[in-house]
C-alpha cells in the first residue's frame, strides 16, 4: 500500500494530499480509510504542497456608485477647487497597511493622509477631518493675515 501511494503522490507531483490520494486509490479499486492513507503518508514523511492562493479584493460592484462629477477632467485652476481620494492597500515588512490620501489637483500636493492597518470607515473619516482642518486654517489666515 505504501509504495501505491507514494506512486500516486510522485504522479501527481506531491500536489496530492491524504484525501486525494485516499480518492484516487478508491478509483484504482482499492478499499482503505483516508485515516489509514493519512497514518501511512506521515510514515513515509510525505506532505502535500498547497498552492497559494492570490489575494482577491474585487467583490464586484457594492454600495452605490458615486456620481462622475470630474468628467475626467485632472486639472484644477486654483488650490483647492478639486480634490480626490482614494484607499490604497500597501504590503509593509509582510503586513497589510491601508493609505487614505487627500490629493490637490491643482498642484498634486497631498493636502491630507492617514494610514491604518485596517481599511475602515474610521481612516477616511479621520482624513476627511485632517483635510477640512486644514482647509478651514487656509481660510483663517487669508481673512487676518499677520
Amino acid at each position: 500500500m505504501k509504495t501505491k501511494i507514494l506512486t500516486l503522490f510522485e504522479q501527481h507531483k506531491g500536489r496530492y494530499g491524504y484525501r486525494r490520494i485516499t480518492l484516487a486509490l478508491r478509483n484504482l479499486g482499492q478499499v482503505i480509510n483516508h485515516k489509514s492513507v493519512q497514518r501511512l503518508m506521515h510514515e513515509l514523511r510525505l506532505k502535500s504542497l498547497v498552492r497559494v492562493k492570490k489575494y482577491r479584493s474585487y467583490k464586484g460592484s457594492v454600495g452605490r456608485v458615486a456620481p462622475h462629477v470630474l468628467q475626467r477632467q485632472f486639472h484644477a485652476q486654483r488650490p483647492n477647487e478639486k480634490w480626490v481620494t482614494d484607499v490604497t492597500e500597501c504590503n509593509v515588512g509582510g503586513h497589510k497597511l491601508y493609505l487614505s490620501p487627500v490629493l490637490d489637483l491643482y498642484n498634486g500636493e497631498i493636502v491630507a493622509y492617514e494610514s491604518s492597518r485596517r481599511a475602515a470607515f474610521e481612516m477616511v473619516s479621520t482624513m476627511l477631518k485632517k483635510a477640512l482642518a486644514r482647509l478651514t486654517r487656509l481660510a483663517q489666515v487669508r481673512a487676518f493675515p499677520s
